[in-house]
């Protein structure tokens, strides 16, 4: 009795894995005949589990939708590793997700372990979140859910998008991928009256059902998506571009720059370059110089000219702030108190 419970846990657990299974193939998975595992899908059945079959060769079983959860089955580090997920969850700007992710932590903690139990809440009870998302920059998670199961049935979606100025303008697309970030969610989608990839973020955009028909997937725009909605958000999206050799190793340079600031690239051992936007050329040097590293520019040839404005300019701010006839600093003080002369040798005194 105890080898057919876990037997059917385990059957459980595949079918929870994957959309659907084929006979033979559960069979093999549990070491069982196919007969066994037609058995063991009844004995769910009766469980109230709802076990869909498809008849034929290229039919299987396939766990279908029920009233209830189906039991969790993880091991001890993917238990720990849900735990750390659902605490975080709250900074990755979904609207009314911290809310949840306490609620489902709750269910978890229930339904762990003792040893378990001990491990996450010790992680609870030790771990301060440092999270931020900015106001008004919240994603609804039903957006969430509807973009990706658009993005996985390959369906054309059409939504209303409103942009940086508050403008809202009704799209059509393809829709690909969904890319998150620290804070932001970005749907990369081809846009059928622009003829073009687009990165949309996904806080802005309201859809529009119904959605369809289907569509044939595109070849994607990069093999690396994250890497392409970076240099979107941070690069392309800007009037003013530049590429800069950082003489920083690029290990270095990406603990400061964030994919948002602009995309790196390995040059030397010593170097990297930064590829990177900025709505004017003032505020393109000023980010260069925030970043804190020893640079020069490749591209534009017009920025080093934009450069040599501003460090005249502070020039000749410090230049009249040496004129302005600030009072001289105040003559050092001796240990005893005593003003002391500046050039005169320290411990000296009158004759």
């Amino acid at each position: 009795m105890l080898e057919t419970s876990a037997r059917l846990l385990k059957l459980l657990s595949l079918l929870q894995a994957h959309r659907e299974w084929s006979g033979a193939g559960l069979a093999e998975r549990l070491g069982v005949t196919p007969r066994t595992v037609r058995r063991d899908v009844d004995r769910l059945r009766e469980l109230g589990y709802p076990v869909n079959a498809s008849p034929g060769t290229g039919g299987g079983y396939q766990l279908g939708a029920g009233a209830e959860l189906p039991p969790l089955l993880l091991d001890d580090d993917e238990a720990v590793a849900v735990a750390v997920g659902l605490r975080t969850a709250a900074g990755q700007g979904i609207d009314g997700i911290g809310e949840s992710s306490v609620r489902a932590l709750g269910k978890l903690e229930q339904v762990l372990p003792s040893r378990l139990r001990r491990r996450v809440g010790t992680l609870n009870a030790f771990t301060v979140p440092m999270l931020h998302t900015a106001r008004g920059q919240t994603v609804d998670p039903s957006v969430l859910t509807e973009l990706a199961a658009v993005c996985r049935d390959s369906e054309r979606l059409r939504f209303d998008y409103r942009d940086h100025g508050g403008s809202t303008s009704r799209r059509a697309v393809e829709p690909h991928r969904l890319v998150c970030t620290e804070h932001r969610w970005y749907l990369v989608a081809w846009d059928l009256d622009r003829a073009d990839w687009r990165t949309f973020r996904v806080d802005r955009v309201t859809p529009r059902p119904p959605h369809g028909p289907r569509c044939a997937p595109r070849t994607p725009p990069a093999d690396d998506l994250a890497a392409f909605v970076s240099r979107g958000v941070s690069t392309r999206a800007y009037a003013e571009q530049a590429t800069v050799r950082l003489h920083v190793p690029l290990a270095e340079a990406a603990q400061r720059v964030t994919p948002s600031d602009g995309t790196l690239e390995a040059e030397t051992e010593g170097t990297c370059l930064l590829r990177t936007g900025a709505g004017s050329p003032e505020f393109m040097v000023f980010h260069l110089m925030f970043l804190g590293f020893e640079f020069e520019v490749l591209d534009p040839e017009g920025l080093s000219e934009q450069m040599r404005s501003v460090r005249d300019r502070l020039s000749r701010a410090l230049d009249r702030g040496d004129r302005s006839g600030r009072p001289a600093p105040a003559a050092p003080r001796t240990p005893d108190g005593a003003d002391r002369t500046p050039g005169t040798p320290s411990g000296s005194g009158a004759a």
